[in-house]
């Protein structure tokens, strides 16, 4: 059978309620995950790791980054023939996205996890665990980058997202949709996009902050983080990358400071383009030097800002690499 390696790292797939609380809390090592899906000896010889054992909105980009370190070893051994990594569904698509990002090997990486706790009656985790094994261990699955398997369906980092609280079926990828699911009879792909342009494995940048924009906002957030030097600013602007008139100064401030600000859209579909020349509105946006996230999300872009800094990319550059996520 093929070998198959199994990185854990926590949520709600490794999560118990606890009785004294009421609370759902990560409790599950990782030889126990594996125990109590014996499903999986039938699909791959199992080899595990368990990363930590944390809920995923506490997993930052520092620890995505030695995540990164640890699944690029895996995938340099010959013998491995998939990677599938257990998260929790919070900010899976942002460690997702990440590991996107930093890995640039062909062994197939695939992320899933669970919408029900261990305890709760009819949980998910045990069949999302054996899907996305399947899919790791698939030879269709080489050379599409990382993936994520939830509710039988298989996504790209580059465009999955959450779309629902607490649904099953949360996990869609706006306009793009799944790259091919999982039945029965085996693992299906109909779609194979292009791969996320890879970067350097280095330390992100760490001071990069998402503001999103509503109507009717001031400037107070962006001239603070002009005053505290950030590293960079990300803006999740409305429509097709727009903003409140009257962040204008403060944005072409920020620019003028060497402090790289990137344009995308609350959208959950769609690009930004410059189209409109109103205050505040898209072309006069780029005119100032900020620079269009293409399709990603707020979140998204602001990962790539922070590696892309971190890696040394100069604003040119930056500005060549977000231009490669038009689509």
């Amino acid at each position: 059978m093929p070998r198959l390696h199994l990185v854990t790292t926590g949520g709600t797939i490794a999560s118990r309620v606890d009785p004294r609380t009421g609370a759902a809390v990560p409790a599950v090592r990782a030889e126990e995950l594996v125990a109590e899906v014996p499903a999986l000896g039938k699909i791959a010889e199992l080899a595990v790791t368990e990363f930590c054992l944390e809920s995923s909105w506490n997993l930052g980009p520092e620890r995505v980054a030695s995540l990164a370190r640890a699944v690029r070893d895996l995938q340099a051994s010959p013998e491995v023939a998939g990677v599938v990594v257990t998260h929790g569904t919070d900010t899976l698509e942002e460690t997702a996205f990440a590991l996107d990002l930093l890995l640039d090997g062909d062994t197939p990486v695939v992320l899933t996890g669970a919408m029900r706790d261990a305890s709760t009656a009819g949980g998910d985790g045990p069949r999302n665990l054996v899907s996305a094994a399947r899919v790791a261990v698939d030879p269709a699955a080489r050379g599409l980058g990382v993936l994520a398997v939830m509710n039988d369906e298989i996504h790209a980092a580059r465009y999955v997202m959450k779309t629902h609280t607490t649904a099953l079926g949360t996990f869609a990828s706006p306009g793009a949709g799944p790259l091919g699911a999982i039945d029965g009879e085996g693992v299906r792909f109909h779609a194979r996009p292009a791969r996320t342009p890879p970067l350097p494995l280095a330390p992100p940048a760490p001071r990069v902050y998402l503001v999103k924009m509503a109507a009717g906002m001031d400037d107070l957030l962006l001239r603070a983080l002009l005053d505290a030097r950030a590293d960079g600013v990300v803006i999740e602007g409305s429509g097709a990358g727009n903003v409140c008139g009257s962040w204008e100064g403060a944005i072409g401030d920020l620019v003028q400071a060497g402090i790289p600000v990137v344009l995308s859209s609350r959208c959950p579909g769609g690009r930004v383009t410059p189209t409109y020349g109103a205050p505040g509105g898209g072309r006069r946006l780029r005119d100032l030097g900020v620079i269009a996230a293409g399709a990603l999300s707020g979140p998204k872009a602001r990962l790539a800002l922070m590696f892309a800094l971190g890696a040394g990319l100069d604003a040119a550059a930056l500005r060549a690499y977000l231009a490669r996520f038009a689509g």
